[in-house]
Formats: structure tokens, C-alpha cells, sequence
């Protein structure tokens, strides 16, 4: 059975590029999993339930080795998991040495292949922290300019709230025009 497994950091974000690769090998549609989330961790729903399905003899296939995951210890126990443990294959669409159905008992292949995936898997950590750095630093950068991060300040809009309250206005439409919620302004209130 063929499998394929695509992964988008966010829920923003568009997975129709894998999808589209994907699609050109003999997947059928509900053997494809799909999660938006980060790559961090393998602590996701959609990897999990494909993990119970992979069985030996199985293909999984991805577009880039970063897809499966950005964590290097991670991608080599996942990768052992899977080749070793599940006797399934891996292929990776954008890199053919990492390809297991062709490395079969040749142990030069299966050498390379394990070299070529260690030094992929460094790569998607290492482009992992360099994103985190750069948003710390996109962060600090914005701080310094002024731009202000989380919530807005409640007790401005409670302040607000009492104002249009106190010259005559209901506190439903007072909170619905200052923006907050009525739980919100009883709570600040009831202090």
C-alpha cells in the first residue's frame, strides 16, 4: 500500500505543492495524511494515525525530507521506526538517494542513504532555529519601533466601557463598541 504524508507549519499555510506531488504516484486519497502543524515534534494527529496504519511492505512517501520534520534526532528515530521496526519504505520525492524500495540489501547504498539523511535532517534543524532566531529578532526589531504585542490593554477599554456608561450608554453597547466582551468588563469591574 502506497502512503503519503504532507506537513505545513500552520493553519495558514497552503499544502498543495506536496499535494500535487504526491499525486503523480498511485496514492489513493485517503491514504494521504495531512498536518498543519510544526515540525518540531512527531506529536501530531495526522502522523500518529498514519504511523498505525504503516505496515511492512508499505511505501510512504514525502516531498522533502523537512516535511517528515525539523528535529534531527527525531527524523533518524522516525526513520529507523519505520524502515527497521515497521519494514516499510520511505521515498523522498526531491531527494532519490533517500529512496529505500533501491537501497533493498546493497550496503553501499543503504551507507549513502544514511549519510545523505543525516546530513538533510541537520539541515531541517538547523533552518528550524534560524527561522526562531530570525522571528526573536523580527520581534525585537518591532518592539524597538514601538509595535506593541499581545492582548491590548484591557483596563483602557474597561476605562472606556465606564465613560460611555457613566453618560448614559448600556454596558452591551458600550463593550460591543469598544471591543471587549460584557464577561470581561463584569469581571474587571467585580475586580
Amino acid at each position: 500500500m502506497n502512503y503519503g504524508y504532507i506537513r505545513v507549519s500552520s493553519k495558514d499555510q497552503c499544502e498543495d505543492r506536496q499535494l500535487m506531488a504526491l499525486k503523480q504516484y498511485d496514492i489513493c486519497h485517503k491514504n494521504i495524511y495531512v498536518d498543519k502543524i510544526s515540525g518540531k515534534s512527531f506529536n501530531r494527529p495526522q502522523y500518529k494515525r498514519l504511523m498505525k496504519k504503516l505496515k511492512k511492505g508499505d511505501v510512504l512517501m514525502i516531498l522533502s525530507i523537512d516535511r517528515l520534520g525539523r528535529n534531527y534526532d527525531e527524523i533518524q528515530n522516525q526513520w529507523r521506526i519505520i524502515t527497521k521496526i515497521k519494514q516499510a519504505d520511505i521515498v523522498v520525492l526531491d531527494m532519490p538517494l533517500l529512496d529505500t524500495r533501491s537501497t533493498g540489501d546493497n550496503l553501499t547504498g543503504t551507507f549513502v542513504a544514511d549519510l545523505v539523511l543525516q546530513i538533510l535532517s541537520y539541515v531541517a534543524q538547523t533552518e528550524r532555529e534560524n527561522i526562531r532566531q530570525r522571528q526573536r529578532e523580527g520581534i525585537e526589531a518591532a518592539r524597538m519601533r514601538g509595535v506593541k504585542f499581545g492582548r491590548p490593554d484591557v483596563k483602557m477599554k474597561v476605562d472606556e466601557v465606564i465613560k460611555m456608561v457613566n453618560n448614559g450608554s448600556k454596558v452591551t453597547e458600550a463593550c460591543r463598541e469598544v471591543g471587549i466582551g460584557k464577561r470581561t468588563y463584569y469581571n474587571y469591574v467585580r475586580g
